[in-house]
């Protein structure tokens, strides 16, 4: 399993990007830091908080291998961080990942309500057997 972090800069927050990759599967998660981190706060983060991120779904994909030449990694580093810090199978994921927090929050909420109105309906009930009963 390979694992690996961009920090890139979002109006108006810092914001971090964990792409990891698993026989060929690739999850990413995404998280806020507000101002920007240092490399002690960003490793202090990795080491309390990994375990409790929210990957999304695994996406089949092909890990791309790097360059043995360190100026060309050094140039495909400064190309990632002038675009916007997200490879586009990552943003996939992501959107994926938020559209099914949305559908578990509607879910959710749609059931919460159908509770409540349950509940209002049974105290109508209980009140309509009250006044039958001549209280």
């Amino acid at each position: 399993m390979d694992a690996k972090l961009t920090v890139f800069f979002e109006e108006p927050f810092w914001a971090g990007l964990f792409e990891r990759y698993d026989e060929g599967k690739l999850s990413v998660c995404k998280i806020v830091f507000g101002s920007e981190p240092t490399d002690a706060e960003i490793y202090a983060f990795i080491l309390c908080h990994y375990n409790r991120l929210k990957f999304s779904l695994p996406v089949k994909t092909e890990k791309k291998s790097k360059a043995d030449n360190p100026k060309r990694r050094q140039r495909n580093a400064h190309k990632m961080l002038e675009s916007s810090g997200i490879g586009t199978k990552s943003q996939q994921a992501l959107q994926r990942q938020r559209e099914e927090m949305k559908i578990e929050r509607t879910e959710k909420t749609r059931e919460l309500r159908e509770r409540e109105k349950q509940r209002q309906f049974e105290i109508k009930q209980h009140k309509r057997k009250e006044k039958h009963r001549g209280r």
